[in-house]
């Protein structure tokens, strides 16, 4: 039994889709209400996995696809000398575990930085139900699609971008997934440490708290602990596009 299949509680699991402040960014909202009872019928909700608990494991059989409920989950893969290597960090109401697919087991292990808690959807029985509802089938088309650009994208940011440009990408990347969830896109606490920020983007963990003090320094954000507010959004999109933060000051 993998972690993921323990249950909780039937009060916790009465919790439906309807109800989920996630349903506007998650696979709900390719779902009309009156189908949400079918969507919810073929979901398991699990009890809250404990920080540094596992979702599933590198070579697992893949059965299901997991929408975060709550916290956070990182996938990472384990390289040929051994070195755990970050792939992805997954926010409430993102999708997880698609992975496996085409290979019926999953490439990257999935991980909780915190307590978190994650749907669970059978892939069998979301491809059934994918029939009867062609716009569920679309959205989950559409996932696929930005997994598949995010990959391109994390490529993108290995291979040509400065530590900054690459730190500055990921605060503007959290900033926007905190604002689809109708939180604030400008103050959020980053539930990953600084080490796996470095080794998800390819700096060492000296580089990565250098250049929180130098944006921090130069007034593009603020940083307390795993909290950050961004102060100038606008400085760090320039930063993020390879501008210089002291240039970025008088464009």
């Amino acid at each position: 039994m993998s972690d993921n299949e323990q249950r909780i509680p039937a009060r916790a699991a009465n919790v439906s889709c309807n109800d989920c402040s996630l349903n506007p960014i998650c696979l709900p909202v390719a779902v009309k209400s009156q189908q949400l009872d079918e969507l919810d019928n073929i979901i398991k909700r699990s009890k809250p996995m404990k920080k540094g608990e596992h979702l599933f494991r590198a070579s697992d059989p893949f059965r299901s696809i997991f929408a975060v409920r709550s916290g956070t989950i990182k996938t990472y893969s384990v390289t040929e000398d051994g070195e755990e290597q970050v792939t992805g960090f997954y926010l409430p109401g993102e999708i997880l575990g698609v992975d496996g697919i085409g290979t019926n087991a999953h490439s990257n292990s999935a991980k909780s930085l915190e307590t978190s808690a994650v749907c669970e959807i059978p892939f069998d029985k979301l491809e059934e139900l994918s029939v009867a509802i062609p716009s569920l089938q679309h959205h989950f088309f559409k996932l696929m699609s930005q997994e598949i650009q995010a990959d391109q994208q994390l490529i993108m940011l290995l291979s040509k971008k400065s530590a900054e440009e690459r730190i500055a990408s990921l605060l503007l990347s959290i900033s926007t997934r905190h604002q689809k969830r109708g939180l604030s896109s400008t103050a959020f606490r980053l539930p990953m440490s600084r080490n796996d920020i470095g080794n998800f983007l390819g700096l060492a963990v000296e580089t990565v708290s250098r250049v929180f003090t130098r944006l921090q320094k130069q007034g593009v954000i603020a940083v307390e602990g795993k909290e950050v507010e961004i102060l100038d959004k606008q400085q760090l999109c320039h930063i993020s596009n390879g501008m210089p933060a002291d240039e970025a000051q008088t464009a």
